[in-house]
């Protein structure tokens, strides 16, 4: 029973934040250690991404229908002026860099980045990047007017997601942002783009970590999936409502602050680094 109640949590944190710029990393890891119950490891986070994942899907079935006819179509008539079609050839493009990254650093970001110093100074910093980015962006460009250089830009920051802490939807929120997307267009932009990179990323971990994640309660693991989907579901709902009228000021200044109280529970040894 406890382990199916720890699983609604880390589910709960998942689908809360993997969305919302404030990194699902970051709560995974400290949440936990301050219950005292660990770092499930970055292998159980990729598989219950699966559950956001899911989510994105169920929300954004219209844009995923549209892309693909419009890619389709595309290829049948060589004429690939239609928006949908650049869109769907960006998002493909756009996941590159991720994958390459991501299998180049990948005992690097299982391993140290994991560490509370990391993420800790990845919330802060990026915040500052956002808070740069909401200043100087002219938030005018729509979803139909993302071209080859606003597309392949934001691909190539989601890359720095890779850093516990953070936040992928963070990183390409603000790469949309300094490209001169409206906020929720950046948004809605970034979820799309995060399809491909949590699909290989969640299935490869899957794979890779089989036997490991076989020794865990594999209901656990449902249930979290199942969860972090649902809350996934509605973070997305919340942040593309919120940020049609409002900024990014209130996730801004949560990452600071959250990134300043998990370097006082560091250095008063409430938690620790690994």
């Amino acid at each position: 029973m406890e382990e199916v109640l720890q699983a609604i949590v880390y589910g709960i944190i998942q689908g809360l934040t993997e969305f919302i710029p404030i990194s699902s990393t970051a709560h995974l890891r400290v949440i936990p250690a301050l219950i005292g119950w660990g770092d499930k490891g970055a292998a159980f986070t990729a598989v219950i991404q699966l559950g956001t994942l899911i989510a994105t899907f169920v929300y954004f079935r219209k844009d995923i229908m549209d892309l693909t006819k419009g890619f389709l179509n595309a290829l049948k008539t060589k004429d690939f002026s239609d928006a949908y079609a650049r869109i769907f050839i960006l998002i493909m493009f756009g996941t590159v860099p991720i994958i390459i990254a991501g299998l180049g650093l990948k005992d690097f970001i299982k391993g140290g980045a994991r560490g509370l110093y990391v993420i800790s100074g990845s919330l802060i910093v990026l915040a500052v990047f956002l808070f740069i980015a909401e200043k100087v962006s002219r938030h005018k460009k729509e979803f139909s007017e993302i071209g080859i250089k606003e597309g392949l830009f934001i691909g190539l920051a989601q890359a720095i997601a890779l850093i516990p802490g953070s936040s992928r939807s963070g990183v390409t929120i603000t790469a949309g942002l300094f490209a001169g997307l409206k906020r929720d267009v950046a948004a809605r932009f970034s979820f799309l783009l995060s399809i491909p990179a949590i699909t290989l990323s969640g299935l490869y971990e899957l794979y890779d970590e089989r036997e490991i994640l076989l020794n865990e309660n594999f209901i656990s693991l449902i249930v979290a999936t199942v969860v972090s989907g649902i809350v996934g579901y509605y973070s997305i709902a919340f942040l593309l409502n919120y940020l049609k009228t409002r900024s990014n000021l209130l996730f801004i200044i949560y990452r600071i602050v959250i990134g300043i109280i998990i370097l006082i529970l560091l250095w008063t040894g409430v938690v620790q680094n690994n």
